[in-house]
């Protein structure tokens, strides 16, 4: 059985994400942070609980609600606000934005604004781990939309034919934009949809760090020890709209399930059972704001691109 990860640390790592999150939603009003946000407000418990589960040397590849994944792996909040700044000293030198924020020294593949575009490269990334031997675990997050993506079944497939060291985690939150998964789908237990005989398909509560994380560690030490991938399907909520970009338009979700699920708020969840234990969590919290204060500090101050490095990374050198 894995070991039973640090509550502290995992309520710690969600507060950091929603604290992170809700002041990007801020910027982004305020006009400090250009183009849209995809907020991962209510889904901390997921990114978290993988996460907390892989190592450094483990991939993971991301969605364009990624800079929870990110946090949750490690990533520097400095470096990640830096880059919804768009300035250079952000992850991507101010050229990735909120989408397609990367550190591949931290084994993060990347997130994309392209529905299940991550997915193949996971694939990938296992397939090389493969062949090169090296004991490595390859995680893909996304969301229930992805599931309408030729890629995803074709990627599943070819992981279970060879085997491949890959997690696979469909952040189920019920809705792709403002189309419900139910009305998509031929079932709503995602899972399913996985055939028994190519791997292990589970659901859990997305909301519940701790399942999470059991799960996920079972999936990532199967993974290692050469048994193949596993499909996780993690059941949560957003509870703010799809993107900025819709943040003026009616919520279309019913008022009944955001009400239920506002309940189930992870952070809250955990929260409450910490402080019942007897843990004062005011010290996390407040550390927590300090800190992404200090990582708005340092994107201000960061400079933004030279227009002169426009083309860079853009064009490879081409050698004969």
């Amino acid at each position: 059985m894995p070991d039973s990860p640090d509550l502290i640390d995992l309520y710690r790592r969600m507060v950091l994400i929603r604290v992170f999150e809700e002041r990007a939603v801020e910027l982004r009003r305020e006009g400090r942070i250009h183009g849209t946000v995809h907020p991962y407000i209510g889904q901390e418990a997921v990114a978290t609980g993988v996460c907390a589960a892989l190592g450094t040397d483990d991939r993971i590849a991301s969605t364009h609600r990624g800079h929870g994944h990110l946090l949750a792996k490690g990533g520097d909040p400095d470096r990640t606000m830096a880059e919804l700044f768009g300035r250079v000293d952000g992850y991507c030198r101010g050229r990735g934005g909120s989408m397609h924020v990367a550190d591949v020294d931290l084994g993060i593949l990347g997130a994309n604004g392209i529905v299940a575009a991550g997915v193949p490269l996971i694939l990938g990334s296992a397939f090389a781990a493969t062949y090169l031997g090296e004991p490595r675990v390859s995680v893909a997050f996304f969301g229930d939309g992805a599931t309408g993506q030729g890629t995803l079944w074709e990627s599943l497939h070819l992981s279970a034919t060879w085997k491949l060291p890959t997690v696979w985690v469909c952040e189920n939150n019920q809705y792709a934009v403002h189309t419900p998964a139910a009305d998509a789908l031929p079932t709503e237990r995602i899972h399913e949809l996985v055939p028994p005989a190519s791997m292990p398909s589970v659901r859990v509560d997305g909301n519940d760090v701790e399942a999470v994380h059991a799960t996920a560690a079972e999936a990532v030490d199967r993974a290692r020890s050469g048994d193949g991938p596993t499909f996780i399907e993690a059941v949560t909520f957003r509870t703010t709209w799809h993107s900025f970009r819709y943040a003026n338009q009616p919520d279309r979700r019913p008022q009944e399930q955001r009400d239920d699920w506002a309940t189930r708020d992870p952070i809250v969840l955990l929260g409450n059972r910490l402080r019942a234990d007897g843990h004062d969590l005011t010290a996390v919290e407040s550390e927590v704001r300090n800190r992404i204060e200090a990582a708005v500090s340092f994107a201000d101050a960061s400079p933004y691109p030279d227009p002169s490095t426009l083309t860079e990374d853009v064009f490879a050198e081409v050698t004969r």
